[in-house]
């Protein structure tokens, strides 16, 4: 009886390899499993690819403090244009421009071009010491308020708004 019960089963199992090919029901449990992955990691790669872009701002504008920094050093004030700074700083994602400057500190802005991304905003002040401080602010949200910052020659570098970045 064993025999022939295994028999049967063979003969089943070679029938079935014979038809070949997935069941309907096969095919939409991969497709709705295949759904669920993309639904879940999709958003998470969205977001790195913001934080990428934001990379980009905090580094442009840490490059645009340290030429304030050299300008400041070889003239009596900060530069009032980032285009009388040595930093060439391209970019498709945000544009930059010196928001105020005087002759003890520069504010600098960003403009993101999309509307997904944050906004970013620099200072740097030369203290009563000759020192420099420098500031890196990031806007607490996407399309948020501008991440505003204050330098003042009685103050250090502060962001008034957002948080600041190391």
């Amino acid at each position: 009886m064993k025999t022939e019960f295994t028999a049967k089963y063979l003969q089943h199992l070679n029938k079935k390899n014979k038809d070949g090919g997935f069941t309907l029901i096969e095919l939409l449990v991969v497709i709705i499993i295949v759904g669920v992955l993309a639904a879940i990691a999709l958003p998470s790669f969205l977001n790195q690819i913001g934080k990428a872009r934001g990379s980009e701002a905090k580094s442009s504008l840490g490059t645009m403090n340290r030429s304030q920094q050299a300008y400041r050093l070889e003239n009596s004030a900060f530069a009032s244009a980032s285009s009388l700074l040595d930093a060439k700083i391209t970019s498709k994602f945000y544009s930059y421009s010196v928001a105020s400057s005087g002759p003890n500190f520069a504010v600098h802005d960003t403009a993101p071009q999309q509307t997904d991304l944050k906004d970013y905003a620099s200072a740097v002040l030369q203290g009563t010491n000759d020192s420099f401080t420098q500031v890196i602010c990031e806007s607490g949200d996407v399309a948020g308020a501008a991440a505003n910052n204050t330098a003042t020659a009685s103050n250090a570098a502060a962001c008034t708004a957002g948080k600041e970045i190391d």
